[in-house]
């Protein structure tokens, strides 16, 4: 039987340091996402995007805090939305914009996985753990709190109340490379699983990755991907504004997909920090694409060549 697939986009850039994440969904339906995801056997439907008002400013305790009221409003229209397509579709995509998106898709996943008796986890292929609290952060940048606040930690009165978050013991961050101190110790306070690229040199993706998707199929979970492009190294994918060196390399990262398109286990994914004005001839929007080919079933000898640009 068909499985069935939506695209959501959230151009969303008011979390980030740098404009242009706004046009990664335009971005990745020019690369051709829903043409690709069809191709094999898909039926796609896009949704079109999110959109939110300009939001009058919300003060906050912590002054580098900035965009907050937006970031608010992008909650309040993402988590219904993200709960929507998790119902209605097998394999929803969320299209970022940057990562303080997942503050909103996160929670409705969770709330629609609770609402089936199932358990969300959550493997999180990013760069940074984003486990900033609003008096946490430095930079006051949004996008690095989205995990502290979907995983119900303190200081997010301002945010919206969660219908559901997801414990701690549900993540497994992978690819891992930049982490402040605020964030180091809620790692070691609370026993997330993190496997930083160190870890990844030593070990491999696989024995990790196969390692959290046998507890996922323990628990009869729901699988939430959340791909960050700074997962990747720069080399690869230059077209995102927190570039930090030494990624996952185009090997890794297909590998990695094409195990949790093995596994069966997947139930949404977001694509997140794309940021097409720092691109080099949609090179980085292309690779998504073909990342999330992996997922959807390609093959690495289904591959065709192609001109590097």
């Amino acid at each position: 039987m068909t499985r069935t697939c939506s695209i959501l986009g959230a151009p969303v850039e008011t979390g980030a340091s740098q404009p242009g994440c706004l046009m990664g969904p335009a971005s990745l339906r020019t690369a051709g996402l829903a043409r690709t995801i069809r191709s094999l056997g898909w039926e796609v439907f896009d949704l079109g995007d999110v959109h939110v008002a300009p939001q009058p400013p919300v003060p906050h305790a912590n002054p580098s805090v900035h965009n907050l009221s937006d970031t608010i409003a992008w909650i309040e229209a993402l988590e219904p939305a993200a709960y929507a397509a998790a119902k209605a579709y097998d394999l929803p995509i969320f299209m970022g914009g940057d990562h303080s998106m997942a503050a909103g898709t996160v929670p409705g996943l969770a709330r629609y996985a609770a609402e089936q008796g199932r358990p969300l986890f959550v493997l999180w292929l990013d760069a940074h753990p984003d486990l900033h609290t609003l008096d946490s952060t430095e930079s006051g940048n949004l996008h690095g709190t989205p995990m502290a606040y979907y995983t119900g930690q303190a200081g997010f009165d301002a945010y919206p109340n969660l219908a559901a978050s997801v414990p701690v013991e549900n993540l497994c961050l992978m690819g891992i490379r930049s982490v402040d101190e605020a964030e180091r110790n809620i790692i070691s306070t609370l026993g997330i699983e993190v496997h930083d690229m160190r870890a990844i040199d030593e070990t491999g993706v696989l024995a990790p990755l196969r390692g959290f998707l046998d507890r996922v199929a323990a628990a009869n979970g729901l699988l939430h991907v959340s791909f960050d492009v700074d997962f990747l190294d720069p080399a690869i994918a230059p077209a995102v504004g927190t570039t930090v060196p030494g990624g996952a390399t185009f090997r890794e990262a297909h590998l990695i997909m094409e195990t949790l398109c093995d596994s069966g286990l997947v139930s949404s994914l977001d694509l997140v920090e794309l940021n097409p004005f720092l691109d080099e001839r949609g090179r980085t929007a292309k690779l998504m694409c073909d990342l999330t080919a992996s997922l959807f079933g390609r093959r690495v000898l289904d591959r065709m060549t192609r001109s590097f640009g």
